[in-house]
């Protein structure tokens, strides 16, 4: 069973390569604010552990078992999530390092009573998918709002930025999962949008544009 600080390591590897990017040791010590010779001596750990495919000057790879660790955790943390905001009351902006601490908790029957109460959710508060039982990922293929045309109808289904300031960003804006936006226009120069939303008209950046996950209603 992965110790606290190895899951956290498993879960920025399964983070990293959802990124489609190369994974070496340098991204993964920059991601986790720690010394490249510690990232290194990690990974070595996982490597006997049979959770990463590990060889000098190649790629980092998870293997299966290294693969389903880490969307284990990923799943206590996005379960968390969703019973903070669905059965306690938190803002979505309020939950991330609340289930930065529970997701180590080592009893599988917490968060399958956790999931019964949800009524298995596939999404955490966020958009982001849930992963099942088995460690299997469904993703939903989303484009982003700076993909849009003027006149395009679209449904916010994600987040690709859920921090906590992103989110207090949109809040202010009145901007939740599942809200209906009409791209009014679309900005050649700079990329900005205007939207119309629930009798309000908003202009944003091409920077919060690529953050916000859409689909056709």
């Amino acid at each position: 069973m992965a110790s606290q600080a190895e899951e956290n390591y498993l879960k920025a590897l399964l983070h990293l390569s959802s990124e489609k990017e190369a994974i070496n040791v340098s991204a993964l010590s920059t991601l986790l604010k720690v010394s490249k010779p510690t990232a290194n001596s990690m990974i070595k750990n996982l490597k006997e552990q049979g959770y990463v495919h590990y060889e000098k000057y190649k790629p980092l790879l998870l293997t299966d078992a290294g693969r389903k660790a880490a969307a284990l955790v990923v799943r206590k943390h996005r379960l968390t999530e969703m019973y903070l905001v669905e059965k306690m009351g938190f803002g979505w902006e309020e939950v991330h390092e609340i289930a930065e601490q529970v997701e180590h908790v080592k009893a599988p029957v917490f968060f399958d009573r956790m999931d019964e109460l949800l009524e298995h959710p596939t999404e955490d508060p966020h958009g982001s998918p849930i992963p099942d039982k088995d460690g299997n990922i469904l993703q939903r293929h989303y484009m982003s709002l700076s993909k849009c045309q003027a006149g395009d109808r679209v449904r916010l289904a994600a987040l690709k930025n859920s921090s906590k300031d992103f989110l207090e960003f949109l809040d202010k804006r009145g901007l939740n999962l599942g809200v209906s936006v009409q791209v009014e226009t679309v900005e050649p120069f700079d990329g900005s949008v205007v939207i119309c939303y629930q009798e309000k008209r908003e202009s944003l950046s091409a920077q919060v544009c690529n953050q916000l996950m859409v689909e056709y209603e």
